[in-house]
C-alpha cells in the first residue's frame, strides 16, 4: 500500500524484484469516495486495503509505506507477514510526529514542483524524479488529520519487518525504531536519505531484495 499523495506506481521497483522472486504483487491505488477527496476518511482507505488483501491467496504479506504502513498495521491479522517502510506510527508514538495543519485537500499534485521533488528524492536518478513529479496526487486532509491525531493499532501476531531510511524529514527514524523495539520486530536499516527513498532511489532494488529474503524466512518460520 502506497503512501499519502502517491500511488501504486511507487512500488514499480519492488514489484519487479518481488515478481522475479516468484511473488505475485497487487499494488492498488487508494481511491477517494464518490463525494470526493475532501470527504474521504481513514476508514474509507482502510476498507479498500481490507478488500484488496482478502482476495490475495495465502501465504500473503501486506507491505505498506508511510500512510500505507499505518493502514497495513490494521489488516495485519489477515496477513502472514507485514513489511512497513517508514510507516506513520500508531498510538502512542504518533505524539513524536511534527505537528502539521492539513487542509481538506492537500494539493500535492496541483502545487507539485520539479525542484521540490528533487529535494524529496535526493538519491534518485532524473528519470525517476520526473516520473514521480508527474504522478504525485492531491490527498485527503481528513485522512492525514486522523493519522496524525493518533490511531490505535495492536502489535501484529505475525512477523513484522520495519524498513527505515537513514534520514527522513517526515517520519524521523527514531519513531518507528522505538515501535520496532517495543514490539521486538525486525529492522532493516537502509542508507536511503529520504522518506520515499527505499521505494524509489538507487538503493531500492537492493532493499526490495532484502525484504524478499526476510519474507521467505518469515513465512517458512511461520
Amino acid at each position: 500500500m502506497h503512501g499519502a499523495g502517491g500511488g501504486g506506481w511507487e512500488w514499480n521497483v519492488w514489484r519487479g524484484v518481488f515478481e522475479s522472486a516468484g511473488i505475485a504483487v497487487a499494488a492498488p491505488d487508494l481511491q477517494p469516495v464518490a463525494a470526493g477527496l475532501a470527504a474521504t476518511g481513514f476508514e474509507d482507505y482502510l476498507q479498500q486495503v481490507r478488500d484488496a488483501l482478502s482476495v490475495t491467496p495465502r501465504p500473503r504479506a501486506v507491505v505498506g509505506a508511510s500512510l500505507g504502513g499505518l493502514l497495513a498495521l490494521h489488516v495485519a491479522d489477515a496477513a502472514d507477514a507485514v513489511v512497513l517502510v517508514n510507516p506513520l506510527p500508531p498510538v502512542p508514538w504518533h505524539s513524536d510526529l511534527i505537528s502539521r495543519a492539513w487542509p481538506d485537500i492537500v494539493p500535492w499534485h496541483r502545487q507539485a514542483r520539479l525542484d521540490g521533488t528533487r529535494r524529496a528524492l535526493p538519491d534518485t536518478d532524473e528519470a525517476t524524479t520526473l516520473f514521480a513529479f508527474r504522478h504525485w496526487r492531491d490527498e485527503s486532509g481528513a485522512v492525514l488529520r486522523h493519522a496524525y491525531e493518533g490511531v490505535t493499532a495492536a502489535r501484529p501476531a505475525c512477523p513484522v519487518l520495519f524498513v527505515l531510511s537513514h534520514a527522513d524529514d517526515d517520519v524521523m527514524p527514531a519513531i518507528p525504531s522505538a515501535t520496532a523495539a517495543a514490539w521486538d520486530a525486525c529492522v532493516l536499516q537502509t542508507v536511503s536519505p529520504s522518506h520515499v527513498g527505499p521505494l524509489l532511489d538507487r538503493h531500492a532494488a537492493g532493499i526490495a531484495s532484502q525484504a524478499v529474503e526476510w519474507l521467505n524466512r518469515a513465512v517458512q518460520a511461520g
